[in-house]
Order: C-alpha cells, then sequence, then structure tokens
C-alpha cells in the first residue's frame, strides 16, 4: 500500500522499441487515493501489470501519448482482458492524440478478427487530447505539449496533476527547451533516454543532451526511462537515477 497523501508509480517497462537488455516496453501505473491510471500501454502491459499485483478492472482511465507500437499495442490485450477475464463494468476513458481509436480498433481486428467488441466498446470512450492545452481525463488534470518525434502524427508530452502531486512525462521526444517549462516544480519527472553516442538523431533523447541540460530542469526527481542499448552499455557513465521494470517510485 501507498501512504495516503502520496502518489504511486508502478514502472511496468522502461525499456525502448527494442525491449534491449530484455526489458519490458513503455507503461507506468500512476495509483492515488482512489484512482488508477494507466500511462502507455507498450505490448508487455499486461504480464507486466499481472506481475506486478495490479489488476487491469481497477484502471479508471488510461493516457497514451503517441501511436507507435511499443507505447500503444498492448491496447488490444488490455480490450481481450475485458472481453474474457475481467469484464468491464464501469466506462474506462483512453485519451492520447488524433486517430488514437482509429489505431486501437483496427490493430485490434487486425490480431483478433472474429471477435465482437460491440459491447465492449460501450464501455470504452476515446478522447482526443490536443498539444498546447489542459483536459481533465478522469481522476488526473493532463497538459500536453508537441513532441519533436512523429510527422505527420502527434507525439505528446503529458503534465497529470493528481492527488494533489504533479507528473511529467515526456513521452518519447528529441530535444525541446519546452520540456523544461512542462517539468518545471513536478514531483517526478520521467524522461526519455534511448540514446548515448547517436546525438544526431533528433527524434529522441540522448544522454549527453539530457546532461547538459540538466540545472534548467527543476522537477523535484528526474527519472531516465525508455532506455536503449547505447545507455545500457555505458550506465557507469550516467548520474541520473534510471528506472527499472517494475520499479515502484513514490512521490
Amino acid at each position: 500500500m501507498w501512504p495516503v497523501s502520496a502518489l504511486g508509480v508502478t514502472v511496468l517497462g522502461a525499456g525502448d522499441a527494442f525491449a534491449s537488455g530484455g526489458r519490458l516496453q513503455a507503461g507506468y501505473v500512476i495509483e492515488a487515493a482512489d484512482a488508477h491510471i494507466l500511462m502507455e500501454a507498450g505490448p508487455t502491459l499486461l504480464p507486466a501489470m499481472k506481475r506486478s499485483g495490479l489488476s487491469p478492472a481497477d484502471l479508471d482511465c488510461v493516457l497514451i501519448s503517441h501511436l507507435h507500437g511499443d507505447h500503444f499495442a498492448g491496447l488490444p490485450f488490455l480490450m481481450l482482458e475485458y472481453m474474457w477475464e475481467s469484464p468491464r463494468k464501469r466506462i474506462l476513458t483512453i485519451a492520447g492524440p488524433r486517430h488514437l481509436e482509429q489505431r486501437t480498433r483496427t490493430l485490434f481486428h487486425n490480431m483478433y478478427p472474429s471477435m465482437d467488441t460491440h459491447p465492449l466498446m460501450r464501455k470504452l470512450r476515446f478522447v482526443e487530447l490536443e498539444a498546447g492545452r489542459t483536459a481533465r481525463v478522469g481522476p488526473a488534470r493532463v497538459a500536453t505539449i508537441r513532441t519533436p518525434h512523429t510527422k505527420p502524427d502527434v507525439s505528446l508530452a503529458l503534465r497529470l496533476t493528481v492527488g494533489g502531486k504533479s507528473l511529467a512525462f515526456s513521452g518519447d521526444s528529441g530535444w525541446t527547451d519546452a520540456l523544461v517549462g512542462l517539468s518545471a516544480g513536478a514531483d517526478l519527472f520521467l524522461c526519455e533516454c534511448t540514446y548515448f553516442e547517436s546525438d544526431h538523431l533528433d527524434f529522441h533523447l540522448n544522454y549527453p543532451a539530457i546532461e547538459r541540460n540538466r540545472s534548467r530542469f527543476t522537477a523535484k526527481r528526474i527519472i531516465l526511462t525508455h532506455l536503449g542499448r547505447e545507455v545500457l552499455a555505458r550506465q557507469r557513465e550516467i548520474g541520473m537515477e534510471m528506472a527499472t521494470d517494475l520499479m515502484k517510485i513514490t512521490v
């Protein structure tokens, strides 16, 4: 159990799209008093939740930063869970960038073409998050910025306020000064760090860029996640906290 006044974060997966180092893919469960929020839904979502003792039935809402498979391709498995293992008794809000509902439906029907999703869809509510706006999603207030990661698709960084605490998440992003503002004063900033040597690639963050700008961040705690092969190979050179699969964080 988390302390009553605290926010609990379980890292379901700290790996990149390639599952570098055998790590699971993107997912975080945020727990506050009477609130369970899933942020990101990589393909390894269900095993990670169940190994952590977390029940999919408890989720109040889901937040997705962008439509790459290592961030949203676990949604069909979550839907399957609700159809067969733990039928959904209340509405689940799933919020993310434009085309999220269409892509999720298409992905599910490609994976399980003979299944009738109509009864379940009455329990799912898809909401589009617009970059630069703040929206209420379930128990959380969610602010967003667009990150330099996907075109023409929109990729988002998120800042959640829930239970009196704030959590910023870079999503997948190349360097942008907007991350400094989004994470300013946050209780926790989960920041992707995919590369080390490959600092010429502008669609993911790399450790040298984060370290150069480290003094500009004012979040109370920064944890690096979405860790790629280069970063894992040079862990001894990294002077910042790094996430691990199934890590429990108290905020």
